[in-house]
């Protein structure tokens, strides 16, 4: 599965439109809403055709685009993914160079982390994985 733009084996898949990156989706949702720009579902819609399978790395470069033609700069993000599994640990400095370069930013910018459920919810029955992510953006000068 691909988790912040990095492939991770695992024996599980995500069902989704596009490759399905929840660590992006969050992350993409994350940066719209800090900007008051929307959500990824409006920007990027599913029963658009263009969008099958598509990158959530694509995705999240055009959000950037747009940031960037909104005079918007990311200061830093902070990225929690809920999961039983996969677990992440040894790929977290993999990841936060994806997301760095995705969102034109240095690594010292991007946090990543993960947290299990104990075994409680559809993430600790290993139904789903969920991701949190907190952007911080300011106007540029």
């Amino acid at each position: 599965m691909h988790l912040g733009g990095i492939f991770i084996e695992c024996e599980y898949s995500i069902e989704a439109h596009s490759d399905g990156d929840v660590i992006i989706h969050a992350l993409i949702d994350s940066l719209l809403g800090a900007a008051a720009l929307g959500d990824i579902g409006s920007l990027f819609p599913s029963k658009d055709p263009e969008n099958k399978d598509i990158s959530s790395t694509v995705l999240l470069t055009q959000v950037i685009d747009l940031l960037d033609s909104k005079n918007y700069k990311v200061i830093n993000i902070d990225i929690t993914l809920i999961a039983e599994t996969p677990k992440i640990h040894q790929k977290t400095d993999q990841i936060i160079d994806s997301l760095s370069k995705n969102l034109r930013v240095t690594k010292s910018s991007v946090s990543c982390k993960a947290t299990t459920t104990d075994g409680l919810g559809f993430e600790g029955e290993k139904k789903g994985i969920a991701c949190q992510a907190i952007s911080l953006i300011e106007k540029k000068d």
